[in-house]
């Protein structure tokens, strides 16, 4: 039998019809949503951060636009540290980096590290590729000003979870041809297909009722974040061809998400080219898990292997 969802994350169920929000209802719920994650007491669910770590804005200035960055370093080192370059989830039409400061803030202070997370740009006002571009020039930003923001440019890594782990997925191909190296990559229960055959996959039914991703906010972010311009294999790392040149990675996915397979089949297709991967997947987890450590157990050994893996690869 299938295992049940953890009881406290019925209070995340989303029940609000997304395919039917206009441009402004969606922006209008998004900023609801961020307030609310930002709290002092949202704390409860999206965990304290790691009192060794020190969390400031920052910002990068990239032609056209100004990116706030949210900076996670721990306290008492200061010489040069890998770089982790963090992307938050939402469906590339929500979410905000403070969801990620008890993950984020941990990883600082335990490995050590730098760790940036950006506030990327979203749609509806900026569909795709428009995240993808923020992502890969703030890493060449920070990398080629590596001393002004006390990090290593010879470690670093890449972390991303849901739409943020496409996100880290797309930067990892791209650095792998023209950027700057990457040690490492990790993909927190990634969407890997964005195309037509998003839902062709056995977690998307096995997995309709979980609380935390209905099917209506999937297919309006996927509405509003591909513009029918845009080819949508260009922002899907599935369907990429050649994945010889990536750094060793780690996906971690949870067992009760529709989003489950796209990790695992992305895992086969990375070990198929020859490249290291590692796959995760917890049981009694939901999509978010990470970002909801108050309400999933599941949470902190995944955190655990987390940082494990980002400390062999980036020392």
């Amino acid at each position: 039998m299938r295992d049940k969802a953890p009881l406290g994350t019925r209070i995340l169920k989303d029940t609000q019809d997304w395919e039917a929000f206009t441009d402004g209802q969606v922006i209008a719920a998004r900023e609801k949503a961020n307030r609310k994650v930002s709290s002092p007491a949202a704390r409860l669910v999206t965990g304290w951060p790691d009192r060794n770590a020190r969390i400031e804005e920052r910002s990068v200035e990239l032609p056209g636009r100004r990116l706030v960055l949210r900076v996670h370093r721990p306290k008492q080192l200061d010489q040069p540290l890998p770089l982790v370059l963090s992307f938050h989830g939402g469906g590339f039409i929500g979410g905000t980096a403070a969801q990620n400061d008890w993950l984020n803030s941990h990883l600082a202070a335990r490995c050590p590290a730098v760790v940036v997370s950006v506030e990327y740009r979203l749609a509806p006002e900026h569909p795709l590729p428009a995240p993808v571009e923020d992502g890969y020039d703030t890493l060449v930003r920070i990398v080629d000003g590596a001393g002004r923001w006390g990090i290593d440019p010879a470690s670093v890594a890449v972390l991303g979870e849901s739409a943020g782990g496409t996100i880290a997925a797309l930067i990892a191909l791209r650095a792998g041809k023209d950027g700057p190296a990457l040690r490492a990559q990790v993909l927190n229960y990634p969407g890997t297909d964005w195309t037509e055959t998003m839902d062709d996959y056995p977690s998307f039914p096995q997995n309709a009722d979980n609380p935390t991703l209905p099917s209506s906010r999937l297919r309006a972010a996927r509405r509003l974040s591909v513009p029918a311009a845009l080819d949508p294999r260009s922002v899907s790392p599935l369907k990429f061809d050649n994945f010889a040149d990536l750094p060793p990675t780690l996906v971690v996915t949870a067992a009760l998400d529709p989003l489950a397979d796209h990790g695992s089949r992305y895992v086969e297709r990375l070990r198929e080219d020859g490249t290291e991967a590692q796959l995760s997947c917890y049981p009694r987890a939901t999509h978010t898990f990470l970002s909801t450590p108050g309400l999933v157990p599941a949470a902190r050994p995944a955190r655990r292997e987390i940082l494990a893996f980002l400390r062999r690869h980036l020392r």
